[in-house]
């Protein structure tokens, strides 16, 4: 849960390549929930390339070409993949620490 005035990194990039963040008191406002859909479909994305991308390695007879866009895809949906945990971990509690 966010504290009052703290910063979401969003699943997008600002206009110049550069992180875009909401300020918000409240997850439940149209562009916290536009993030969220946002997040599901990059990680849906994702999920669809990995199992893509044992097609193509099963293949032995993958063209270069094909295996190269399939690495880019898979470059891009790790990178989103990554922007997701690293603003989903930001917004998680601390974990409780353990009982002594």
């Amino acid at each position: 849960m966010m504290e009052s005035n703290e910063l979401r990194l969003l699943p997008w990039s600002g206009p110049d390549g550069r992180p875009s963040y909401l300020s918000a008191d409240e997850t439940g406002g149209y562009l916290s929930r536009l993030a969220d859909s946002t997040e599901e479909n990059q990680l849906g994305l994702g999920v669809e390339l990995l199992a893509h991308a044992a097609e193509v390695l099963a293949d032995t007879d993958s063209d270069p070409e094909e295996i190269r866009c399939l690495v880019a895809d898979l470059a891009s949906a790790l990178r989103d993949a990554v922007r997701v945990a690293s603003s989903r971990g930001y917004r998680s509690p601390p974990p409780a620490s353990a009982p002594e």
